[in-house]
């Protein structure tokens, strides 16, 4: 039986680094569509198509009729193209490559599965008129997808070794913590939206059964804890003495909290105006990346290749 994946890796061999950099596009793509899925919803145009697969009954795209709207919800329905463009091409260099890496291809078709769930989940979130809880599936399966991303990513750029730690057991569970508490502060903030002003679109669209200002708050106190381990992060690994790459991960992460709450106050106290909670959206993928890159950093798979760098490599941590 003829199989395309196996006929063209006879054909081509990627360089690592051609590996990484497909790795990195998937991820790249991943926040690009979250961010401009939070743009459908903030100017109104959750419902610029009608229905779903069709952009109407009747047309496929979106028509003249359905006004600035229909496109934007469209643009960011043919968007879906693009990541599948770069999820598809990170599959295929991660199987073309000498040796085959299988972890990578395993990672890669993760990737693929889980965007034509969100795609599937994004029709049901029109069918449904944009019901508050598909609509926070959508963004906590985005968010899946970002983590599939981030750790092909990480990947390319190790061996196919085992595992082995560069920091103490207590030090990884710390970074455990830190995981769970983060994925905590991203739920709590997908109810602070879906029980906000800010519904997709302009018609009477339900919200989740909350106050508003009160989910808010948990949602402060959640992210004053993931602030709280940030900053335990990083001190503990200068007790330690952990490589320099690792305690880098952790002060760009204690960076990025830093912007991320300054900037959700000034929106909580600014009535959430749409480019701030846009800029935020971003900000809850650029934290969650910063999360798993510091919990990612606290082992080491050693090169197994020539060509992939190990992960204390200064050339590997000067590229990053």
């Amino acid at each position: 039986m003829f199989n395309p994946f196996a006929y063209l890796a006879a054909r081509w061999t990627p360089s690592p680094r051609i590996v990484q950099r497909a790795a990195l596009a998937a991820l790249t793509m991943t926040v690009v569509i979250v961010v401009t899925g939070g743009a459908v919803r903030l100017t109104g145009s959750g419902l610029g198509c009608d229905t779903w697969p069709k952009c109407t009954d009747d047309s496929l795209i979106t028509t003249q009729a359905q006004g600035i709207h229909g496109a934007i919800e469209f643009g960011n329905r043919m968007l879906t193209y693009v990541v599948s463009a770069a999820v598809g091409w990170c599959i295929l260099a991660a199987r073309c490559a000498k040796p085959w890496r299988r972890s990578l291809t395993r990672l890669g078709w993760a990737q693929f599965w889980i965007v034509c769930a969100n795609a599937v989940l994004g029709g049901i979130t029109v069918h449904t008129k944009l019901n508050p809880w598909s609509v926070a599936g959508h963004f906590l399966l985005a968010t899946g997808l970002i983590t599939v991303t981030t750790l092909t990513w990480q990947r390319s750029r190790e061996g196919d070794t085992a595992p082995r730690p560069r920091v103490p057991a207590p030090v990884r569970k710390l970074s455990w913590a830190l995981v769970a508490t983060t994925l905590v502060l991203i739920a709590a903030g997908t109810v602070v939206t879906g029980s906000g002003p800010h519904a997709g679109d302009s018609s009477e669209v339900p919200r989740m059964p909350f106050d508003w200002e009160s989910t808010a708050h948990v949602h402060a106190v959640a992210a004053w804890v993931v602030c709280a381990l940030a900053v335990a992060m990083w001190l503990v690994l200068r007790v330690v003495d952990a490589p320099d790459d690792t305690r880098a991960r952790a002060r760009d992460l204690i960076v990025v909290l830093l912007a991320q709450g300054a900037l959700g106050y000034v929106q909580f106290f600014t009535q959430l105006p749409e480019v701030l909670v846009a800029a935020h959206m971003l900000g809850s993928c650029l934290v969650w990346i910063a999360v798993l890159r510091v919990a990612l950093s606290l082992r080491e798979r050693p090169a197994d290749k020539a060509g992939i760098p190990a992960q204390g490599d200064p050339a590997l941590s000067a590229a990053v």
